[in-house]
């Protein structure tokens, strides 16, 4: 439970996205789980997905280094925004996958701390941080 009385819903393991296709390719697709090559819609999108990032394996690694970018999970509590801030430091962020900054952090340490935040794939963090975050988000 928080200070609040009310108890977080825990956080989903992916991100829900939403995504138009063509009369054709849904029947294709849907033919591909009818003849049992995929158990439904989403194990062939999720297939066809992973299968588009294993082909560009060499380009996705060559691009995380040059941007110099965290790769996977990375997680920012009160402590660590602390010392940067104590320290005239100001972060700047950059994550393919999930940036989490820590329920927490203050909108107002947030902002003393955190110099720009990029993020590919999904930030967590509560609509007040994300509100004082805003301007340094690319």
């Amino acid at each position: 439970m928080t200070d609040k009385g009310q108890e977080l819903r825990p956080r989903a393991e992916s991100e829900k996205i939403t995504i138009n296709l063509g009369y054709v390719d849904l029947g294709q697709i849907d033919l591909l789980v009818q003849e049992g090559f995929f158990s439904n819609r989403t194990d062939f999108i999720r297939t066809a997905i992973r299968n588009q990032i294993d082909r560009h394996t060499d380009a996705v690694k060559q691009s995380v280094a040059r941007h110099k970018l965290d790769l996977g999970l990375r997680s920012y509590g009160r402590r660590e925004l602390e010392a940067a801030r104590a320290g005239g430091e100001k972060l700047h962020i950059h994550v393919l996958g999930l940036a989490v900054i820590a329920a927490e952090v203050s909108p107002e340490l947030a902002r003393e701390a955190i110099g720009s935040l990029h993020v590919l794939g999904a930030l967590q963090a509560s609509p007040e941080v994300k509100a004082a975050l805003r301007d340094r988000m690319s």
